[in-house]
């Protein structure tokens, strides 16, 4: 297929007529999350093909719950963004905002309308979900070309590549306890393994009584706890429990470093569980083990870091390769371990905001409106799209969306969440 077709095809939605087209620049691409990560062969064949187009003002750009089959970004002018309650916020051209797309998803979850003449350029959900690579199929380190002469990054990449780099074991009453399941154990026989380590029988106890279970009667028992949870949401609650453990170090620097990383993925992870609950489609027990799995890649990083004199990298450096060494090194732990497919691809997908695997709500999708949901007050905000925007958003049938709330499930869940966050924080 020709780069031409590729970028124009499957546009098939209704859209507002326009007063006139304008031409785009590359320069204009280089702009624009996520596509300015495609190669200047595809940006400038996209510049070639596609054209901007003119709007006047109080023009409806798209109406909330079309069915869309395109992204749409905010070249010039303002828009307004609301929802059916009137509720709204605007985007202004050339703003941190207007850099990620309006909307992007299967269906438009909100109402667009023009403040001023506008000049929007649309792209295909294709393009969107395209990646320069595909991390999914490779468990190999890419770096960028100014993180390539770091003296860390060059020893670590080496070490990785020559599998000299130890991979956190699961904890042993984690894999007991999956090796009996795989025989088709009762719920008194898996107690027995679970208790084998009280630390991990007393903290499945307090989950148990979070207000994630909802519950009259506390459990007081592990017995009573495994009974209440269930044998399957069991093992997945004593390894997400046990994957704490991994998140130590001795250097007091890469300890604290390690300890923000680990609570911010329960706080994934307790959200992961509220929102999987509110939908339904996915297992809630299954979220919150992905939303605690999203950084176990940085574990071995840091942990390799932590060994390596003080004066050898500076934070900044870690800082800076976490974000490509997060994906193929969390899928090459999560595989050692036989995680099932879609749990492997987690540390992968985690913080691809427009990844787009499959047009029904997934695990995948669970996790990104979390990990998205979980930065919403921080110093990041400036920097991320609108939950509202991304496909994963579009997804969600029975979940209110509210541009000032972000999810309305989770904004009236958070009191819940924090007492969860603390449970598991133990």
């Amino acid at each position: 297929m020709s780069l031409k077709n590729f970028f124009s095809k499957g546009d098939k939605t209704k859209h507002p007529q326009s007063i006139e087209a304008e031409n785009i620049t590359v320069e204009i691409l280089k702009t624009l999350i996520p596509i300015r990560s495609l190669s200047i062969e595809k940006l400038e064949s996209f510049a070639t093909d596609r054209k901007a187009e003119r709007y006047p003002a109080k023009s409806i750009l798209f109406n909330q719950g079309d069915q869309a089959d395109c992204a749409y970004y905010l070249l010039s002018g303002k828009v307004s963004i609301s929802d059916d309650a009137g509720k709204n916020y605007e985007v202004e051209a050339h703003t941190a905002k207007a850099k990620f797309p309006l909307s992007s998803g299967i269906k438009h979850t909100l109402k667009a309308e023009a403040k001023t003449d506008v000049s929007i350029l649309r792209v295909s959900q294709k393009i969107m979900s395209m990646q320069p690579s595909e991390p999914h199929h490779s468990l190999s380190l890419n770096f960028p070309a100014q993180l390539s002469n770091s003296h860390l990054i060059q020893t670590f990449s080496q070490n990785y590549m020559e599998e000299d780099i130890p991979v956190p074991s699961m904890p042993d009453v984690a894999l007991k306890l999956r090796k009996a399941m795989e025989k088709d154990i009762g719920i008194a026989e898996a107690v027995k393994i679970i208790q084998f380590d009280p630390v991990i029988a007393a903290k499945l106890i307090q989950v148990a009584n979070c207000p994630l279970y909802v519950t009259v009667n506390p459990a007081k028992t592990c017995l009573e706890a495994v009974n209440r949870i269930g044998l399957k949401a069991t093992q997945n609650l004593v390894i997400s429990l046990c994957i704490k453990d991994i998140f130590q170090a001795k250097n007091s620097a890469i300890k604290k470093l390690l300890e923000s990383i680990w609570r911010q993925s329960v706080y994934v992870s307790c959200i992961s569980y509220v929102l999987a609950s509110e939908t339904k489609i996915v297992n809630p027990e299954e979220a919150l083990l992905a939303g605690l799995i999203c950084d176990i890649g940085l574990v071995p990083f840091l942990t390799y870091a932590a060994n390596l004199p003080d004066n050898y990298y500076t934070k900044q450096e870690l800082i800076d390769a976490i974000p490509y060494i997060r994906g193929p090194v969390g899928m090459n732990i999560l595989r050692e371990w036989d995680f099932p497919e879609e749990l492997v691809v987690i540390p992968s997908f985690a913080e691809n905001w427009y990844q787009h695997t499959q047009d029904k709500l997934s695990l995948i999708d669970i996790v990104v409106l979390s990990r998205l949901h979980s930065k919403i007050g921080t110093a990041d905000m400036a920097q991320l799209p609108a939950i509202t925007s991304i496909p994963a958003a579009s997804k969600l049938d029975h979940v209110q969306l509210s541009p000032e709330n972000s999810l309305h499930i989770l904004h009236n869940a958070q009191n819940k969440i924090n007492e969860a966050k603390r449970a598991f924080s133990i």
